[in-house]
């Protein structure tokens, strides 16, 4: 008897898989760490071949761990980052580095190398556009395929299969040409319905024209509720499970924690309108769900069928927040290796300060913190951080000084995306919350402070993991919809009210934000080659 599922989060720097039961209960959790290799500034490539043995390694040890055998386990399921992986058409990896390091086969998400191919495909008009907020983004496929058929000719001439990172995961286990809508949709343009169909207009226009030859890519994606197919007889034996296990279609991360959080988490009910998930991890993405398409400047979307069957997905968020903390401990002189306990212990030694010195603990230090450009409300690759109100201070106090006023410029920048999302969106009044940022209560708290909206975050569920499983829980047929199986595998969350003390607290952080912005712009202004006289430059108020 198959009761039991698998699911793999494949993110920035982990690999986790989790075994659960068909009410949702976690039996097993397991992580296995994956490198990345930043060759040259903004080149950041990863090596799938390690993904891969990571994810096979932590699915057999969450087996061992759960002490559930092969024959138990009915379907799995795969969720990762927007990551492009390059293959030969033999399906041999290709080097996308400029160091030629042959196993660097994978661009990273947040890679910046193809700014300029970015800013060529938005130069040229098309209804595509529409759907990812008027710009495609850098953080996205088509300019880094733009990318490698410039600079890298050799290498597109070898092109045979590339893969969405999601896809790449589900072709290694069952060997199927077939990919899902998720990532196709989203971050590949096809069309927002599923099944959806390629851009092959739009990729002509912008000289991508045998885009489908190169990367092997389908007519239409795979809809959510059904699956790829069987694990292939290697990959069964590298995974440590048996061929009947099914395998449903990849899932971008952030989506698969979309669907633990609004199918299974338990919270009050409200309407669509009234909800956002935040996946708060390397980078934060907002998603939001309707009954009807949303879109608008500084969105990603509306996606239907891209998370769950029938609802319009819209995304936004921040390109680097656990990201930029980690550069915080790891530039100041007290921070060191910027692990989850260091994180932990920063914010435990950070909650003491504020129960002693107040709401103000860290000021004057003040902080923009795009330092990997901006992807809401407006998407603009090129923007900077700025760090104001910083001094000599090499102390451990210094950094949790900056460390907590890091934590509130990235609060108030969420409120800020949440302020200028279209308003046919609604106003939210539930944050539904997860991700390493969602770990301490400190900055669950925080996020409510700062959004206004009442937080929710799980329990001791890891919501992407389990919503990974509970796709593929639909996919592999034992619920016939997300609906049907979020009410089998609820979980607790805890919840996080508003504070309408520390709100107002809050509201000079919000003004310190916007603050910094009119500023930057200024600067920037400035610093402009072709200003000739600076003092000529009006000044916002």
């Amino acid at each position: 008897m198959r009761e039991h599922l698998l699911a793999v989060d494949v993110g920035t720097g982990s690999a986790r898989a989790g075994v659960f039961d068909l009410s949702g209960r976690q039996l097993a959790r397991c992580v296995v760490p994956i490198s990345v290799h930043h060759s040259l500034p903004k080149h950041m490539e990863q090596n799938s071949e390690e993904i891969w043995s990571a994810v096979c390694g932590a699915v057999k040890a969450a087996l061992a761990e759960s002490g559930i055998g092969a024959a138990s386990v009915l379907a799995i399921g795969f969720d990762a980052t927007c990551s492009l992986v390059v293959r030969d058409r033999d399906g041999k990896p290709l080097s996308v580095s400029e160091t030629q390091a042959p196993a660097l086969d994978t661009i990273l998400w947040m890679d910046h190398r193809a700014l300029a191919e970015t800013e060529a495909c938005n130069a040229v008009a098309d209804p595509i556009l529409e759907h990812f907020g008027g710009r495609l983004s850098v953080e996205m496929q088509i300019p880094k395929l733009l990318w490698l058929k410039t600079h890298r000719p050799d290498l597109w001439a070898a092109c045979g299969q590339i893969f969405d990172l999601c896809d790449y995961l589900t072709w290694r286990a069952t060997g199927s040409a077939k990919r899902g809508h998720s990532a196709l949709a989203s971050k590949w343009g096809y069309t927002p319905e599923a099944p959806g169909t390629p851009p092959t207009d739009y990729l002509k226009k912008i000289g991508l024209g045998d885009l489908m030859e190169r990367a092997g890519l389908p007519l239409q994606s795979e809809p959510p509720g059904r699956p790829i197919g069987g694990l292939s007889e290697v990959s069964a034996r590298e995974l440590g499970l048996d061929e009947d296990c099914l395998v449903a279609p990849g899932l971008i991360d952030a989506y698969a924690g979309t669907v633990g959080l609004f199918a299974a988490g338990v919270r009050p009910e409200v309407p669509l309108t009234s909800e956002a998930v935040l996946i708060a991890g390397t980078s934060s993405c907002i998603v939001r769900l309707s009954r009807e398409p949303v879109s608008g400047t500084g969105c990603w979307g509306g996606f239907r069928d891209a998370a769950i069957a029938d609802l319009w997905l819209t995304e936004a968020g921040q390109s680097a927040s656990g990201a930029f903390l980690d550069h915080i401990v790891s530039l100041h002189p007290s921070g060191g290796i910027p692990t989850k306990a260091r994180h932990r212990a920063i914010l435990d030694a950070i909650a003491e300060h504020l129960a002693t010195e107040g709401p103000d603990f860290g000021l004057p230090i003040s902080v923009l913190p795009d330092l990997h450009g901006t992807r809401s409300p407006v998407s603009d690759p090129f923007l900077t951080g700025i760090l104001a109100g910083v001094d000599l201070d090499r102390s451990e106090r210094s950094l949790h000084r900056l460390y907590w006023r890091s934590c509130v410029a990235l609060a108030c920048s969420i409120r800020h995306i949440l302020d200028h999302q279209p308003r046919r969106a609604g106003a939210p009044k539930q944050l539904l919350l997860a991700g390493g940022l969602a770990d301490h209560p400190l900055l669950a708290q925080l996020y409510a402070d700062a959004t206004g909206c009442d937080v929710f975050v799980p329990g001791e569920c890891d919501a992407v993991l389990l919503g990974c499983a509970l796709h593929a829980a639909v996919a592999a047929g034992a619920f016939a919809t997300t609906a049907e199986a979020g009410a089998q595998m609820r979980f607790a969350m805890a919840h996080f009210p508003a504070s309408p003390t520390r709100q107002a607290a809050l509201s000079r952080d919000h003004a310190l934000l916007k603050a910094m912005m009119r500023h930057r712009d200024e600067l920037t202004l400035l610093a402009s080659p072709q200003i000739a006289e600076p003092s000529a430059i009006p000044l916002a108020i």
